[in-house]
């Protein structure tokens, strides 16, 4: 009897289980929450959590509650490897979105590429992250424009609403992101017509930039391109503007921080421009319900990392609807299959290497404020 009661109780465990399992649709949350990048990792998932709960209270994923299944990279890529393998194989996840970063989300592709499980980045740019050996990686996808399309696009916006002809490229040149930018901004803008008057570089970490800065000024430009950081950027801005150095300055989404006019100083950054995926200076009813939706759930305003984790999970919530199934394969076909997903960082249609296709915002800042933004499209 004692056996059988035994054996009874494992089989009410194991039903029990199995319809906790069957009541849920699972995605993976496989974000850098500890470590060098966690400010990346958790504001994206912060946003993904916005876009689980709003979808659960708006009647879940084919009748069932959706639940996000939480895990650290702790910034290591390595370890990206190994929540994406067991998200994939023991916790069984539909769809997974993260992480934040392009080396993580590389590696972890390949996990999610192996074990036919779609995963999602909301913020990996470097170009050919969804590839492996030339060849497109059939899970892998990221909704973040790559960083040559925003190079271009600040190029196209530098020459065509600046009026720029001669332009300057004062880049990093410790950071495979910064050179990305600087290199396509340096085609397009020659490709439009215009000139590169000089290309002068710094290294992470730098402080005094005046004799750079001392060079530039002699020169004759219209317009002066800082592919960079904004621990360094906002330090240059401040040293150009203290030299006299008038000239539009413009650059990539490493500009976006609230530290840079800390750095910088609100009086330096004026006619000062730099390419984004979002900015809460808009009239885009989607972009102000995301921004009173997160403002109620976290007290504050949501930044750039925030709305691209949401979009991420808003739109693996959209596909597994559309597959009407919450297999994996199915999913994936779906995800293949979006045409213009209605996203708050735009309208998402997937290229065939699983890159968006979207227009990049270019935001103006006067006296340090987000005051306007423009969409371009290279």
């Amino acid at each position: 009897m004692k056996k059988l009661l035994v054996l009874l109780s494992i089989f009410l465990v194991l039903v029990a289980c199995s319809a906790k399992q069957s009541d849920s649709v699972a995605i993976g949350l496989n974000f850098e929450l500890t470590g060098e990048v966690a400010d990346y990792g958790s504001m994206e998932l912060d946003g993904a959590n916005l876009a689980i709960k709003l979808a659960n209270a708006d009647g879940g994923a084919l009748d069932k509650t959706i639940v996000g299944i939480k895990a650290d990279t702790k910034s290591e890529i390595e370890e990206a490897v190994s929540t994406a393998t067991k998200l994939t194989t023991v916790d069984k996840v539909s769809v997974i979105v993260g992480p934040a970063t392009s080396g993580a989300s590389g590696a972890s592709f390949e996990v999610a590429n192996q074990n036919q499980v779609a995963e999602i980045s909301p913020s990996a740019t470097a170009d050919g992250v969804t590839m492996k050996d030339g060849t497109v990686m059939d899970y892998a996808f990221t909704i973040c424009f790559q960083d040559s399309y925003q190079g271009a696009a600040m190029a196209v916006f530098s020459y065509d609403n600046l009026g720029a002809k001669k332009a300057v490229i004062y880049g990093d040149n410790s950071s495979d992101y910064a050179k990305g930018l600087a290199a396509n901004f340096e085609e397009s803008f020659k490709a439009k017509g215009g000139s590169i008057v000089a290309t002068e570089a710094y290294q992470a970490g730098e402080t005094d930039f005046n004799a750079v800065l001392t060079k530039i000024q002699g020169m004759d430009f219209d317009v002066i391109y800082i592919p960079g950081y904004y621990e360094e950027v906002g330090l240059i801005i401040k040293q150009a503007r203290d030299k006299g150095i008038t000239q539009p300055i413009t650059g990539g989404d490493g500009f976006d921080s609230p530290t840079l006019i800390g750095l910088a100083g609100a009086d330096a950054l004026n006619d000062v421009y730099f390419t984004t995926a979002y900015t809460t200076v808009t009239d885009n009813p989607v972009v102000v319900k995301f921004v009173n939706d997160f403002v109620e759930e976290y007290g504050q305003e949501p930044s750039m990392f925030n709305a691209l984790g949401y979009d991420a999970c808003a739109l693996a919530i959209d596909a597994i609807r559309r597959a009407g199934s919450a297999d994996p394969q199915a999913v994936q076909k779906a995800l293949v299959e979006t045409d213009g997903f209605v996203g708050v960082t735009g309208a998402i249609s997937f290229k065939p290497d699983h890159t968006p296709s979207k227009s990049v915002l270019v935001v103006q800042l006067v006296n340090g404020v987000q005051a306007g933004s423009q969409e371009v499209t290279p």
